[in-house]
């Protein structure tokens, strides 16, 4: 079997810098922000740099690499200037995507912030709505979320719900996060098949296109999202196996975000493949 499996990398070395560094840590696929996570600045890449990326993937047989919107965005806020500085930005992130074909680009689906789930719901569907009217190669997931707080998209069915609501879903997905998803209380760990199942029925394999793999500092259902080292905290390495050798998620992306730098993300790379027969 063959596994797709990277991590989160910084983007300010540049693109091709982020292809270099997979490779030195035996990853095939990275994850990056497109822009300051806690801000919104941006330093646009050169076609040069963005080229360079693209041979390295091509040469190295990369999977589908994951550009991941800002926290600052969120495309349900009840303030409309969020929701516009939001849209508009998300749909320059997926103008320059475009030009790293089949990339996919992460996006939390947002707070309704007292607003209610089905208007956050709504709100968030009508972003995406704007969005996918300029994503021709790329595919726009969202993630599954925690439940903290008024997080939308800590259920298959409040995920379901944004999809259905998208005009044309054929560039929508979804990215599954093991800390997220058992902090909000689904079982994936001890239960993956019942759990994928579940995700089947109510949303579809299909629309699974990527995973972030984490273990959580967090017991089941605690809806507080803190990741942690894989093997450290209540998903278990025996968890994490079952997850990944799973056949709903062999072959997808996997991008580790656990609390490593560089060393211990190749250590976790390389236990992550010793899994894999």
């Amino acid at each position: 079997m063959k596994i797709n499996i990277g991590c989160h990398l910084s983007v300010s070395g540049g693109y091709e810098n982020m292809g270099r560094t997979a490779l030195s840590i035996g990853a095939n696929t990275f994850q990056f922000f497109t822009r300051n996570p806690r801000g919104g600045g941006i330093k646009i890449p050169s076609d040069k740099d963005i080229n360079g990326l693209i041979r390295i993937m091509e040469e190295n047989n990369f999977a589908p690499i994951i550009a991941h919107a800002p926290y600052t965005f969120n495309p349900c806020a009840a303030d409309e200037n969020i929701r516009k500085y939001t849209r508009d930005t998300m749909i320059e992130d997926v103008k320059l995507l475009e030009k790293i074909p089949h990339t996919y680009y992460n996006f939390h689906p947002g707070s309704h912030v007292s607003q209610g789930v089905e208007i956050g719901i709504e709100k968030t569907a009508d972003t995406l709505n704007n969005i996918t009217k300029h994503a021709q190669s790329t595919t726009i997931l969202i993630e599954t979320m925690a439940g903290k707080g008024s997080e939308i998209g800590k259920t298959f069915e409040e995920i379901r719900a944004i999809i259905d609501r998208v005009d044309d879903s054929s560039h929508v997905g979804v990215c599954l996060d093991t800390c997220h998803i058992s902090d909000g209380g689904y079982d994936i760990a001890n239960n993956t098949d019942a759990v994928l199942q579940e995700f089947d029925r109510i949303i579809g394999l299909d629309r699974l296109k990527a995973v972030h793999l984490n273990d959580s500092k967090n017991p089941l259902g605690a809806k507080k999202d803190r990741h942690e080292k894989l093997g450290l905290g209540s998903l278990g390495l025996t968890g994490i196996e079952k997850i990944i050798t799973h056949p709903a998620i062999i072959g997808l992306p996997i991008v580790l975000e656990t609390p490593n730098e560089l060393e211990g993300y190749a250590q976790e790379i390389a236990l992550i493949k010793k899994f894999i027969k």
